[in-house]
Protein backbone atom coordinates (compact mmCIF):
# COMPACT_ATOMS: atom_id res chain seq x y z
CA UNK A 1 0.00 0.00 0.00
CA UNK A 2 1.62 3.47 -0.95
CA UNK A 3 1.56 6.36 1.41
CA UNK A 4 -1.40 8.66 1.16
CA UNK A 5 -0.99 11.91 -0.57
CA UNK A 6 -1.52 15.27 1.24
CA UNK A 7 -4.60 15.93 -0.71
CA UNK A 8 -6.11 12.43 0.43
CA UNK A 9 -4.59 13.06 3.95
CA UNK A 10 -6.25 16.72 3.77
CA UNK A 11 -9.88 15.05 2.49
CA UNK A 12 -9.90 12.98 5.47
CA UNK A 13 -8.89 15.58 8.08
CA UNK A 14 -11.65 17.91 6.80
CA UNK A 15 -14.70 14.82 6.68
CA UNK A 16 -13.58 14.44 10.31
CA UNK A 17 -13.76 18.01 10.86
CA UNK A 18 -17.03 18.19 9.19
CA UNK A 19 -18.92 15.08 10.77
CA UNK A 20 -17.41 16.66 14.55
CA UNK A 21 -18.73 20.02 13.74
CA UNK A 22 -22.37 18.54 13.01
CA UNK A 23 -22.41 16.70 16.47
CA UNK A 24 -20.83 19.70 18.33
CA UNK A 25 -23.56 22.13 17.06
CA UNK A 26 -26.08 19.82 18.39
CA UNK A 27 -24.62 20.18 21.70
CA UNK A 28 -23.92 23.89 21.33
CA UNK A 29 -27.98 24.57 20.70
CA UNK A 30 -28.74 22.09 23.68
CA UNK A 31 -25.86 24.23 25.81
CA UNK A 32 -24.16 21.30 26.45
CA UNK A 33 -20.63 21.16 26.83
CA UNK A 34 -18.20 19.56 24.11
CA UNK A 35 -19.70 22.08 21.58
CA UNK A 36 -18.78 22.81 17.98
CA UNK A 37 -14.97 23.19 18.38
CA UNK A 38 -14.42 20.82 21.08
CA UNK A 39 -16.18 17.85 19.13
CA UNK A 40 -14.29 19.10 16.01
CA UNK A 41 -11.07 19.17 17.51
CA UNK A 42 -11.62 15.67 19.16
CA UNK A 43 -12.72 14.25 15.53
CA UNK A 44 -9.65 16.07 13.89
CA UNK A 45 -7.35 14.44 15.83
CA UNK A 46 -8.69 11.02 16.33
CA UNK A 47 -8.20 10.87 12.32
CA UNK A 48 -5.10 12.70 12.29
CA UNK A 49 -3.50 9.97 15.25
CA UNK A 50 -5.25 6.94 12.64
CA UNK A 51 -3.58 8.45 9.56
CA UNK A 52 -0.23 9.38 11.16
CA UNK A 53 0.14 5.57 12.59
CA UNK A 54 -0.20 4.23 9.24
CA UNK A 55 2.11 6.60 7.65
CA UNK A 56 4.98 6.21 10.16
CA UNK A 57 4.78 2.16 9.58
CA UNK A 58 5.03 3.62 6.55
CA UNK A 59 8.01 5.32 6.34
CA UNK A 60 9.88 3.10 8.90
CA UNK A 61 8.91 -0.29 8.42
CA UNK A 62 7.52 -0.53 12.48
CA UNK A 63 4.08 -1.90 12.21
CA UNK A 64 4.34 -1.49 15.99
CA UNK A 65 3.02 2.49 15.29
CA UNK A 66 -0.22 1.20 14.22
CA UNK A 67 -0.99 0.93 17.58
CA UNK A 68 -0.99 5.06 18.06
CA UNK A 69 -4.33 4.59 17.22
CA UNK A 70 -5.61 2.01 19.69
CA UNK A 71 -4.03 4.32 22.51
CA UNK A 72 -6.60 7.29 21.23
CA UNK A 73 -9.39 5.32 22.95
CA UNK A 74 -7.76 5.30 26.28
CA UNK A 75 -6.65 9.04 26.13
CA UNK A 76 -10.59 10.34 24.64
CA UNK A 77 -11.59 7.59 27.96
CA UNK A 78 -9.46 10.31 30.21
CA UNK A 79 -11.19 13.62 28.16
CA UNK A 80 -14.78 11.77 28.65
CA UNK A 81 -14.08 11.32 32.54
CA UNK A 82 -13.64 14.57 32.68
CA UNK A 83 -16.69 16.45 31.94
CA UNK A 84 -18.62 13.23 33.67
CA UNK A 85 -19.41 15.17 37.53
CA UNK A 86 -21.73 14.49 40.61
CA UNK A 87 -23.92 17.23 41.14
CA UNK A 88 -26.59 17.26 43.88
CA UNK A 89 -26.86 13.92 44.32
CA UNK A 90 -26.71 12.87 40.48
CA UNK A 91 -23.95 12.11 37.50
CA UNK A 92 -24.18 14.50 35.22
CA UNK A 93 -22.43 14.68 32.10
CA UNK A 94 -23.13 10.76 30.97
CA UNK A 95 -24.29 12.11 27.46
CA UNK A 96 -21.40 14.47 26.26
CA UNK A 97 -18.73 11.98 27.51
CA UNK A 98 -20.66 9.44 25.42
CA UNK A 99 -20.75 11.87 22.15
CA UNK A 100 -16.75 12.59 23.15
CA UNK A 101 -16.06 9.46 22.57
CA UNK A 102 -18.48 8.60 19.97
CA UNK A 103 -16.57 11.53 17.76
CA UNK A 104 -13.38 10.12 18.70
CA UNK A 105 -14.53 7.09 16.54
CA UNK A 106 -16.00 8.98 14.28
CA UNK A 107 -12.58 10.96 13.42
CA UNK A 108 -10.72 7.19 13.36
CA UNK A 109 -13.34 5.82 10.96
CA UNK A 110 -12.69 9.33 8.82
CA UNK A 111 -8.95 8.93 9.12
CA UNK A 112 -8.98 5.72 7.63
CA UNK A 113 -10.47 6.67 4.97
CA UNK A 114 -14.09 5.07 5.66
CA UNK A 115 -15.88 7.98 4.56
CA UNK A 116 -19.89 5.75 4.29
CA UNK A 117 -18.58 4.63 7.83
CA UNK A 118 -17.87 7.53 9.50
CA UNK A 119 -20.90 9.39 7.70
CA UNK A 120 -23.08 7.09 8.92
CA UNK A 121 -22.02 6.32 12.33
CA UNK A 122 -22.25 10.08 12.54
CA UNK A 123 -26.40 9.93 11.60
CA UNK A 124 -26.57 7.73 14.04
CA UNK A 125 -25.01 9.84 16.87
CA UNK A 126 -27.26 12.63 15.75
CA UNK A 127 -30.45 10.14 15.59
CA UNK A 128 -29.77 9.34 19.12
CA UNK A 129 -29.32 12.86 20.52
CA UNK A 130 -31.96 14.40 18.54
CA UNK A 131 -35.06 12.34 18.90
CA UNK A 132 -34.44 10.40 22.07
CA UNK A 133 -34.72 13.90 23.72
CA UNK A 134 -38.52 13.83 22.34
CA UNK A 135 -39.35 10.41 23.28
CA UNK A 136 -37.87 10.94 26.81
CA UNK A 137 -40.33 14.07 27.28
CA UNK A 138 -43.39 11.83 25.91
CA UNK A 139 -42.95 9.06 28.08
CA UNK A 140 -41.67 11.03 30.99
CA UNK A 141 -38.62 9.08 31.48
CA UNK A 142 -36.23 11.71 32.60
CA UNK A 143 -36.18 13.01 35.96
CA UNK A 144 -35.70 17.18 36.69
CA UNK A 145 -34.09 18.48 39.55
CA UNK A 146 -36.13 20.30 41.89
CA UNK A 147 -36.19 22.18 44.88
CA UNK A 148 -39.58 21.61 47.36
CA UNK A 149 -40.04 24.20 50.28
CA UNK A 150 -43.08 22.81 52.57
CA UNK A 151 -44.29 25.06 55.41
CA UNK A 152 -46.48 24.08 58.18
CA UNK A 153 -46.96 24.53 61.74
CA UNK A 154 -46.63 21.24 62.38
CA UNK A 155 -43.20 20.19 60.83
CA UNK A 156 -43.07 17.33 63.35
CA UNK A 157 -45.87 15.43 61.73
CA UNK A 158 -45.09 16.54 58.34
CA UNK A 159 -41.10 15.45 58.10
CA UNK A 160 -42.39 11.30 58.97
CA UNK A 161 -45.00 11.96 56.15
CA UNK A 162 -42.37 13.26 53.48
CA UNK A 163 -40.12 10.67 54.16
CA UNK A 164 -42.65 8.11 53.58
CA UNK A 165 -44.15 9.27 50.54
CA UNK A 166 -40.88 9.56 48.95
CA UNK A 167 -39.50 6.30 49.87
CA UNK A 168 -42.51 4.88 48.66
CA UNK A 169 -41.64 6.41 45.51
CA UNK A 170 -38.37 5.10 45.29
CA UNK A 171 -36.70 9.19 45.23
CA UNK A 172 -33.80 10.09 46.69
CA UNK A 173 -33.31 13.70 49.04
CA UNK A 174 -30.68 15.72 48.69
CA UNK A 175 -29.91 18.74 50.89
CA UNK A 176 -32.69 18.06 53.79
CA UNK A 177 -33.31 21.15 56.12
CA UNK A 178 -36.10 22.09 58.56
CA UNK A 179 -35.47 25.52 60.06
CA UNK A 180 -38.12 27.93 62.09
CA UNK A 181 -39.57 31.11 59.33
CA UNK A 182 -41.54 33.19 62.14
CA UNK A 183 -44.38 30.80 63.12
CA UNK A 184 -43.94 28.43 60.87
CA UNK A 185 -41.88 25.26 60.11
CA UNK A 186 -40.07 24.96 56.92
CA UNK A 187 -38.56 22.02 55.38
CA UNK A 188 -36.83 22.14 52.40
CA UNK A 189 -35.07 19.64 50.18
CA UNK A 190 -33.95 18.93 46.53
CA UNK A 191 -34.37 15.57 44.62
CA UNK A 192 -34.78 14.32 41.26
CA UNK A 193 -38.41 13.71 39.92
CA UNK A 194 -40.85 13.51 36.95
CA UNK A 195 -43.52 15.38 35.91
CA UNK A 196 -45.62 11.68 37.24
CA UNK A 197 -44.03 11.96 40.79
CA UNK A 198 -44.37 15.53 40.95
CA UNK A 199 -48.24 15.33 40.50
CA UNK A 200 -48.41 12.42 42.76
CA UNK A 201 -46.08 14.29 45.59
CA UNK A 202 -48.63 17.23 45.18
CA UNK A 203 -51.60 15.24 46.18
CA UNK A 204 -50.29 13.74 48.82
CA UNK A 205 -49.11 16.63 50.98
CA UNK A 206 -50.58 19.97 49.38
CA UNK A 207 -53.92 20.42 51.77
CA UNK A 208 -55.43 23.43 53.88
CA UNK A 209 -52.73 24.98 56.61
CA UNK A 210 -49.98 23.47 54.19
CA UNK A 211 -48.03 25.59 51.83
CA UNK A 212 -46.02 23.62 49.39
CA UNK A 213 -43.43 24.72 46.28
CA UNK A 214 -42.08 23.00 43.65
CA UNK A 215 -39.10 24.97 41.90
CA UNK A 216 -37.09 23.97 39.27
CA UNK A 217 -33.40 24.46 40.40
CA UNK A 218 -30.71 25.79 38.10
CA UNK A 219 -27.68 23.79 37.56
CA UNK A 220 -24.98 22.93 35.39
CA UNK A 221 -26.52 19.95 32.69
CA UNK A 222 -23.80 18.45 30.54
Amino acid sequence: MLPLTLTTICYRLLWAALLGSVIGIERSVRRRPAGMRTSACVAIASALFTIMSVEIAHATGDTSTTRIASNVVQGIGFLGAGVILREGGSIVGLTTAAAIFAVAAIGMAAGGGFYAVSGAGAALILFALILFVYIENIFDLKPRYMLFRISSSQAEDLVPEVHSIFTRLGIALDNFQVSMAGQQHLIQFDADVSHHQQQSIFKSIARPGVTFEMLPLERRQV
